[in-house]
């Protein structure tokens, strides 16, 4: 059985754990992340593996990093929070620990452990969305993950949806992302709260009476214990979502979407607005089959799953069933 080991690179923590043909994690550790330094932030990786490779005979690494990715698996070309700019993470990482690295961009990570692993195994041509303080996404066709001609594709949290809309940290106005994330659903809280604090008084009192105070958490557990105002915050937040979903399946047409990530711990209270606004606003419902809406299944340790599992097939050229392949490559790039 391949050993690989795969790291998540988040803006607080960089967790590794190292991961089997199966997608089982035998053992995780965790650092906290030096996001200013970004010399550190490589260290700290190349701490975390040396430390499982002690206790483990793993054969490659892939690390999931929030940013875009060149085609060549190696360079993080842009990293806005970790101040990575052509970064060659995998090369350092590689000649620091003796192993061969693959760096994918972390929602492709995360879908790739999705449609591998987890709620995408029986789809086709599969749209998994990351809903947390933005939105990431990842494609996979026939066993395949799209990258793009220069491995920047899928980067759905800046589809413009409002023309001349709120500005974004990518320089545009009007991203998705602003409209349909965990940002997003704080920000309509605490405007609700702000405008109708009547209407918004079990978020108030759950944030201490302060609308500036009110978080992602405090909607869903209002929501989840059935809060009228929480319960309109999703339902905004869900439109959102489906809308940019029916752009998405104007492109790709897939027969499944995934909603992962940190806001869809929320469960139904997310899927259900989302799912039906996407059927609402899809080109020719009545005309068409529609794409089933699933929340992912595997939880905060998908991308650890997902970068190891590259790492497995496109390092090691490991099919599915542990045999080798032809030329090294069982998941074609572009």
């Amino acid at each position: 059985m391949a050993l690989t080991i795969g790291i998540d690179v988040g803006g607080t923590k960089i967790a590794a754990g190292v991961v089997d043909t199966d997608g089982v994690i035998h053992r995780m550790v965790r650092r906290d992340t030096p996001s200013h330094d970004a010399r550190g932030v490589e260290n700290v990786i190349a701490e975390l593996v040396r430390d499982l490779a002690d206790t483990h005979p793993v054969q490659a690494v892939g690390i999931g990093a929030a940013g875009f990715v060149a085609a060549d698996l190696s360079t993080v070309l842009f990293a806005p929070n970790l101040a990575w700019r052509n970064e060659p993470l995998g090369a350092v990482v590689e000649a620091a620990c003796g192993l061969p690295t693959v760096v994918e961009n972390d929602a492709n990570a995360a879908a790739w452990g999705e449609a591998r692993f987890g709620a995408g195994r029986t789809g086709q041509t599969v749209v998994v969305l990351t809903v947390g303080t933005g939105i990431g996404g990842g494609i996979v066709v026939d066993g395949v993950l799209h990258r793009g001609k220069f491995g920047v594709a899928a980067e759905f949290g800046h589809l413009n949806v409002e023309p001349h809309g709120r500005r974004c940290g990518c320089g545009n106005h009007g991203c998705w992302e602003r409209y349909a994330s965990g940002r997003a659903l704080v920000r309509e809280a605490q405007d609700l709260a702000n405008v109708s604090p009547g209407f918004a008084a079990d978020l108030l009192a759950r944030a201490g009476g302060r609308a500036d105070a009110i978080t992602g958490l405090h909607v869903t557990a209002a929501a989840q214990d059935g809060d009228p105002a929480a319960l309109e915050c999703f339902r905004v937040i869900g439109s959102w979502l489906g809308h940019g979903m029916a752009d998405i399946a104007a492109f790709f047409d897939p027969d499944l979407f995934i909603i992962g990530g940190g806001v869809c711990e929320a469960g139904e209270l997310l899927r259900g607005p989302a799912a039906a606004a996407f059927e609402n606003r899809l080109t020719g419902r009545a005309h068409r089959p529609v794409a089933e809406v699933r929340l992912a299944e595997l939880g905060a340790n998908v991308g650890i799953v997902g970068a190891a599992d590259l790492a497995r097939e496109r390092v090691l050229g490991l099919a599915h069933n542990g045999s080798r392949v032809s030329g090294g490559v069982q998941c074609p790039i572009g």
